[in-house]
């Protein structure tokens, strides 16, 4: 991946991030990821400090959002027949 696709990547999280947060009023920790100091745009850190950012602030979003969010339980029945399902949803 390009150093311009990270950075774009890197941002992009920052905004799903801010967005989540305005959105339902949560605030996510990424103390991890502050403690890397690389935002996104800090373009003249290398590739490898931006994958990381990306992974940390990623993984963080990600374990917020299972910690706040009630577990989805789908069952399955080999009644049910893919096409049957394809069509309700």
């Amino acid at each position: 991946m390009q150093k311009e696709e990270l950075l774009h990547l890197h941002m992009l999280l920052v905004h799903i991030k801010r967005y989540y947060e305005n959105a339902t009023g949560e605030e996510i920790s990424a103390e991890k990821y502050s403690s890397l100091y690389v935002s996104p745009v800090h373009i003249h850190k290398n590739k490898v400090l931006h994958k990381k950012a990306i992974l940390t602030l990623g993984e963080e979003i990600v374990q917020h959002i299972h910690s706040h969010q009630p577990a989805v339980v789908v069952g399955y029945t080999p009644e049910v027949r893919t096409e049957q399902v394809a069509v309700q949803h």
